[in-house]
């Protein structure tokens, strides 16, 4: 289980996927589904996309991962987690062909999902790619569309040590004749969007070339942004159930799928019915979704916020957010994997914050005194902990009423809080 081991549990192969799928009598292929990849915000995309869907009335799959309380959290329709019967059934009814075909932890999930979507006959699917993109067990879809949100350094390991090479594995899920749609355009990657559409005859179009989204004011549970379409206003008060400075490349990539794609659908060719659909379920995206663990506040005194933000470009994001909250001091409880150099995150945090380290409870967690010893090393002050509860009640003590508390460095860290 990647989550818990890491590289090793990762497959370079579809073929147990492939084979899975065709025991399973090919569940895949009986639902229209949207694919999305990208170093970050796929999740977020995933999870927009599925609320706008559900505010339109269809039968909405979300397939996301990782966890960060309850495996189900994976699978879900119109927000609501695939129920405990149903992923015991399927494992009593596939155990004899999984064990000789030995899926990995994530394979096997990617079947289940698409086993539980067919026969609850959704209307459409928000299919998350777990790693990657080519060789990801979610790239046996052929989807009504392919959504690439943006390129940046993650698990370098198993993609490539450049943009251009992590870019290629992620243009992998750009299939023959489906459109295509990049949220950021980024220098060193967009020919090799290009160049894969091209070949593979994809209409292709660059989010952020047409749109932007400026935020105008926000509340404890909501942001308000004026949408731009060529430099036209498209949206005006455009309410989003998420907070996040970094949220507005999301939001565009999102709007500008659903440009795409509305056309397929005899709902939304009205255009009253499509903004009406984006505005409610991007208002109420919790509620319809099921979201959490970016940009969320989990207690008001001590303000605590947590974000899963954990890569570089992630974190670089979630920096600058957090430089415009108004707070008095910074307490950054905060926790890595060990499968990942954490060097140059550590460099992009603020030297004005008290750290506390921690290990988040997996084997993939770093020690929490190497992370410290890490950290001071970088300029960073703090202590290690035994437990993120440990050191999110250390700086919960520590921190005075008008002060933050930043939760932060991993999905896993969140999970603990949550």
């Amino acid at each position: 289980m990647f989550q818990r081991i890491g590289p090793a549990a990762f497959k370079k192969d579809l073929g147990n996927t492939l084979a899975l799928c065709e025991h399973l009598g090919q569940p895949q292929l009986t639902f229209p589904s949207i694919h999305i990849a990208g170093t970050n915000g796929k999740g977020s995309t995933a999870h927009f996309l599925s609320a706008i869907f559900s505010a339109a009335g269809f039968k909405t799959g979300l397939y996301t991962s990782p966890h960060y309380r309850d495996f189900r959290e994976r699978i879900k329709i119109n927000g609501a987690l695939i129920p405990k019967r149903a992923v015991i059934q399927f494992v009593e009814a596939n155990r004899a062909f999984a064990e000789q075909l030995k899926p990995s932890f994530f394979e096997w999930t990617v079947g289940l999902a698409f086993d539980y979507f067919a026969k609850e006959k959704v209307d459409i699917a928000v299919i998350e790619t777990g790693l990657g993109g080519r060789l990801d067990s979610t790239n046996v879809i052929t989807p009504i569309v392919s959504v690439i949100t943006n390129i940046g350094y993650d698990h370098q390991n198993m993609l490539g040590d450049t943009l251009p090479l992590i870019a290629g594995e992620k243009a992998g899920i750009i299939k023959p004749g489906i459109p295509v749609v990049i949220g950021e355009t980024h220098p060193e990657t967009a020919n090799i969007f290009l160049d894969k559409a091209k070949a593979s005859g994809s209409p292709i179009i660059f989010a952020d070339q047409h749109l932007v989204a400026s935020p105008k004011r926000a509340t404890e549970t909501h942001v308000a942004y004026d949408v731009f379409q060529d430099g036209k206003l498209r949206y005006q008060d455009l309410s989003l159930n998420q907070l996040g400075d970094y949220q507005h490349k999301n939001l565009v990539t999102v709007l500008q799928t659903m440009e795409v794609i509305a056309p397929m659908f005899p709902k939304f060719k009205q255009e009253k019915f499509l903004v009406e659909a984006i505005r409610v379920g991007l208002s109420n995206l919790k509620r319809l979704s099921n979201f959490m663990g970016r940009w969320e506040y989990i207690s008001k005194s001590p303000r605590v916020l947590c974000d899963s933000a954990h890569n570089e470009d992630g974190i670089r994001l979630a920096m600058k957010a957090i430089e415009i909250i108004p707070h008095k001091k910074l307490h950054f409880v905060f926790g890595t994997v060990n499968d990942k150099p954490p060097t140059k995150v550590l460099s992009l945090l603020p030297k004005n914050a008290r750290y506390y380290f921690a290990k988040a409870n997996i084997p993939r967690g770093l020690d929490a005194v190497s992370l410290a010893q890490q950290g001071e090393g970088m300029g960073l002050q703090g202590k290690a902990y035994k437990s993120v509860r440990i050191a999110l009640a250390a700086a919960k003590r520590a921190a005075a009423p008008d002060d933050l508390v930043f939760v932060g460095g991993s999905i896993f860290v969140v999970a603990e809080v949550i």
